[in-house]
């Protein structure tokens, strides 16, 4: 079953135009061609990104943290409590109203001390400043590096500035040194930011980055495998543009640089719209869409390249929309541009409950005695 199930997958009929396949694609007179198992060297790649990561947070981010200005907020660990633990850990970690006056009376807390033990324990889960620095400083050094290396790969390249180029002689398109390695570091650094998942900062839009990750690994891989490298190499460069910036914005914003980061950030919206919802609906995906229907006849491949490509632009329209909201919202009221897919840290005011409680109980003893000298 496993035989014929991988006889049927890797079917030339499935990835190539009619009259080609697999064979057009072997190593012969000194030109070599990219191969599926080419791959199985992304993953000591994505293993090394791992070990480079911890290297560069501690040697490289941590001491930058620390020149940049970064501060950690001091953070009130809340007191042992196994009922309070326990739903927490078990039920939610925002409770109801009837919730905190049934824990209330089994802890036989005030509900203003239970609702400042959810919110202390909630700071506590919530990932410090330091590790959001650290993330973003790791990846805005890939991302401009990757950047870098993939405009020096193709600038030379004809199919740059003429997306038509990318079809021409396809899918018999020899395999170059640069194009190798644009493409095994990319997928490595991918496959690297899904192992490390677990540990890293969960946003709101988790799932969203969750399904593009996905969907980037399937989208090189498949350029791969069936030799749309030229493609492949154009969509890595025009993600790499803005995403640096991106991670830019945040670095300044977690060191409290507030007039640095706007800019960076408005640079950075600026970049992202013109790629994503202009170059790459109207000129990549475009090219991939009508380009090869001049050419072959409609074939498997071409419709799953196209609906992986569409995934993609679904999530550029979704982040596209969130980006535009918080910069309209800094317009509006000339606030700090934050990033709207990050939990905020929960204000603790503990000196004001405990101020409030204390009165609230001389109050009650007042109360109580007055009673107690009635009676007498």
């Amino acid at each position: 079953m496993v035989s014929s199930l991988s006889e049927w997958f890797w079917n030339e009929r499935l990835w190539f135009p009619e009259g080609l396949g697999w064979a057009d694609l072997e190593d012969k007179d000194g030109r070599v061609y990219a191969k599926a198992s080419d791959l199985w060297v992304v993953l000591p790649i994505a293993l090394a990104f791992l070990v480079i990561r911890q290297i560069f947070e501690r040697l490289v981010a941590t001491p930058l943290a620390a020149v940049m200005g970064v501060e950690e907020k001091v953070r009130l660990i809340v007191s042992h409590n196994p009922t309070l633990e326990s739903f927490y850990c078990n039920t939610t970690k925002n409770p109801s109203q009837s919730s905190i006056d049934s824990l209330c009376k089994q802890t036989g807390c005030s509900e203003r001390q239970v609702q400042r033990w959810f919110r202390r324990r909630r700071n506590q889960d919530r990932p410090s400043l330091l590790k959001k620095f650290k993330e973003a400083s790791w990846r805005f050094t890939f991302y401009l590096l990757a950047f870098i290396a993939g405009l020096a790969a193709l600038i030379d390249k004809p199919w740059l500035y003429d997306f038509k180029e990318m079809w021409q002689g396809f899918p018999i398109l020899t395999l170059l040194p640069s194009q190798y390695w644009y493409y095994m570091i990319e997928l490595g650094f991918y496959v690297s930011l899904i192992f490390s998942v677990a540990s890293d900062v969960k946003r709101k839009d988790f799932k969203e980055q969750m399904v593009h990750h996905m969907a980037t690994i399937f989208l090189i891989s498949f350029s791969w495998c069936v030799n749309y490298i030229r493609a492949g190499t154009l969509i890595m460069l025009l993600h790499d543009s803005s995403d640096y910036l991106l991670e830019s914005a945040k670095i300044f914003i977690y060191a409290g640089w507030r007039n640095t980061s706007n800019y960076v950030f408005f640079l950075f919206a600026a970049v992202f719209i013109f790629t994503r919802l202009y170059i790459f609906p109207f000129y990549i995906i475009y090219s991939t869409y009508i380009y090869p229907m001049t050419m072959y006849s409609p074939f498997f491949g071409y419709y799953f390249l196209n609906f992986l490509m569409m995934v993609l632009q679904c999530l550029h329209i979704f982040w596209a929309i969130l980006i535009l909201r918080m910069a309209v919202r800094f317009l509006s009221s000339d606030e700090k541009v934050e990033d709207e897919r990050s939990d905020k840290e929960e204000t603790d005011e503990s000196g004001e409950e405990e101020e409030w409680e204390e009165k609230k109980g001389a109050k009650e003893e007042e109360k109580k005695g007055e009673k107690e000298g009635e009676k007498v």
